[in-house]
């Protein structure tokens, strides 16, 4: 893939209820980075809680948002970034009165390990996995498919 300009609103965005919308900005499978963009309404969690082998990172753009992290609740509002190093156990939950616009880069190998994580912290919201698994199709067998949503952006 060569280089490319897009427009938010012009991304494929995916329904992943009751996790928010995503659209991907980078769309090549050969990318050494993905860089996502996520719209979180008040209470809806990114994904399941988990740790991975690589890093990610997290800077909200607007909105606030409730970080869970190791054996922590932290809030997160517009600007606050959130470094994630590898084999950090961590989920974000929109939070506030209106939506929550994250935008998350993180490292692509392809020896990529992700465990999702029973905890208390996490179940309290709804994101904890009854039994630790590597297993994506596990962690999410009792959420809806992932569906084509049309662009939340701009955020209203």
């Amino acid at each position: 893939m060569s280089w490319s300009v897009r427009n938010l609103s012009d991304l494929k965005w995916w329904d992943r209820a009751p996790r928010g919308s995503v659209a991907e900005l980078v769309e090549d499978e050969n990318a050494q980075v993905g860089v996502n963009l996520f719209v979180l309404g008040p209470g809806d969690p990114m994904s399941m809680y988990h740790w991975e082998s690589d890093q990610e990172d997290f800077l909200v753009l607007s909105g606030e948002a409730l970080l869970l992290v190791e054996d922590e609740e932290r809030p997160l509002r517009q600007w606050d970034y959130f470094h994630c190093p590898p084999d950090t156990a961590h989920m974000t939950v929109g939070a506030g009165d209106g939506p929550c616009a994250l935008l998350m880069v993180g490292t692509r190998s392809a020896d990529a390990t992700i465990r999702y994580l029973p905890h208390p912290v996490a179940a309290k919201h709804g994101v904890a996995v009854e039994q630790e698994t590597d297993s994506p199709r596990e962690a999410y067998a009792n959420r809806p498919p992932i569906v084509p949503a049309p662009s939340p952006w701009p955020l209203k």
